[in-house]
């Protein structure tokens, strides 16, 4: 196998085995990762449109943001209100609920990302990572979330 083949399966197999890890951490706030996702974009950025959310969003490309956001509004986590100075466009804030929520999955993943932090040569590994999603919809999406 080919090193680029084996560090391609690596990553995919460290993003299906974190998935899990956090899909399992997740199970008593009764959240999926692409919920939790949307609370913490929301909890870093509050105010934003669906299209907002939707454009820093990481998670599986056949999530649909808008269907994401109507459960989480279904559950109390996230409410609608109209924009101030345009009425047409909805903005979305977390609820006290979500906010609650969105501290309990933050506190999960620092939990995860302490782990990752102790990896040898993690900084070098980030950057590798960076330049491979450079200019994709994925490595977009972290950007604009990043800012």
């Amino acid at each position: 196998m080919r090193q680029a083949e084996q560090i391609r399966y690596l990553v995919l197999a460290a993003q299906r085995e974190g998935n899990r890890r956090l899909a399992a951490a997740l199970l008593p706030l009764d959240l999926t990762p692409a919920q939790s996702e949307i609370l913490r974009i929301l909890g870093d950025h509050n105010g934003l449109t669906v299209n907002g959310v939707g454009a820093m969003l990481v998670c599986d490309s056949g999530v649909n943001p808008s269907r994401l956001v109507d459960r989480l509004v279904q559950a109390g986590l996230v409410e609608r209100t109209a924009d101030a100075n345009d009425r047409r466009r909805v903005r979305l804030t977390l609820t006290a609920r979500g906010r609650a929520l969105e501290e309990g999955v933050r506190a999960i993943e620092n939990a995860i990302y302490d782990e990752i932090d102790r990896l040898p040569a993690s900084e070098e590994l980030a950057r590798a990572l960076a330049i491979l999603v450079d200019g994709l919809p994925a490595g977009e999406a972290l950007k604009r979330r990043i800012g």
